[in-house]
């Protein structure tokens, strides 16, 4: 089977030149996951597709770049439930289903508290995306999913927060994607044969800090050592495109597979 990656967003922190942070929508027939959900990616996927058609939302780590428009999307989830009595005008919420957010263990907990600092006095049933439009389930990394004709394999990486790449497949086809994360061995488990690394590559020189991100090189070996077939770079510090062909030059150099970077709305195709 086959697998296409869209990018939504590419940028670290916060959007840039109208980049979007994180987020990557996966699709495999009728299969729609959106791996991470940084700001500016509800808007992004609300170009491509009705958000209710998702079938789940996959989130690697709790930093705002990679979960601050949960909320928004779950928002766009409650709304379409939403019916108004109009003799009472009371609110009630009769979605069709709930989509599953795969969050790191305490994430449910943060994103309620997110929700928590927009309350909406009147109507206190639009504050229950959460509850009603969504189901926030917690993992840990080695847990496994299946979501429609996709299964995913979360693998714990190197962060300053709990962070896992996760294992994309459907058949033969996988991908692999890292989260943030500094160098480790895990990489080359993450990226064991996979079709194609989705690798973040935040920084030009190496990380010493505890914080824990890749520079092109490191990204680069990781492909090498996991024997993936291509590498994909992305989150990115600046949304200078001379800068990323600089990245891309740099992984080239030690992996010898194909190396692109990250253009956000341009599928790819995976397997």
């Amino acid at each position: 089977m086959t697998m296409k990656l869209t990018p939504l967003g590419s940028v670290s922190g916060m959007p840039k030149r109208g980049q979007a942070g994180s987020g990557y929508l996966v699709e495999s027939g009728d299969t729609k996951v959106p791996l991470d959900a940084g700001a500016g990616v509800a808007l992004e996927l609300s170009r491509l597709i009705d958000p209710a058609e998702l079938d789940a939302i996959f989130i690697s780590h709790m930093h705002i770049d990679h979960v601050y428009d949960a909320l928004a999307i779950a928002k766009m989830l409650l709304a379409p439930a939403l019916r108004k009595d109009p003799a009472t005008d009371e609110i009630t919420a009769a979605p069709a289903r709930r989509i599953p957010i795969f969050v790191p263990t305490g994430g449910a907990a943060q994103l309620h508290r997110h929700a928590a600092t927009f309350p909406v006095v009147s109507h206190s049933i639009l504050d229950q995306a959460f509850e009603i439009a969504v189901e926030l389930i917690e993992y840990t990394a080695g847990d496994a999913f299946t979501v429609g004709a996709l299964e995913l394999q979360t693998v714990g990486l190197l962060h300053i927060v709990p962070n896992s790449g996760v294992r994309v497949s459907d058949g033969d086809a996988v991908l692999a994607y890292t989260g943030d994360t500094g160098v480790t061995d895990a990489l080359a488990e993450l990226a064991h044969d996979v079709d194609l690394l989705l690798s973040e590559c935040t920084y030009d020189q190496p990380d010493r800090s505890e914080h824990g991100h890749l520079r092109a090189e490191d990204a680069g070996r990781a492909a090498t050592a996991g024997g993936a077939k291509r590498l994909m770079l992305t989150h990115f510090a600046t949304a200078d495109a001379a800068a990323r062909a600089r990245h891309r030059e740099l992984a080239a150099g030690v992996f010898a597979g194909d190396v692109s970077v990250v253009v956000p709305g341009q599928p790819v195709t995976v397997g």
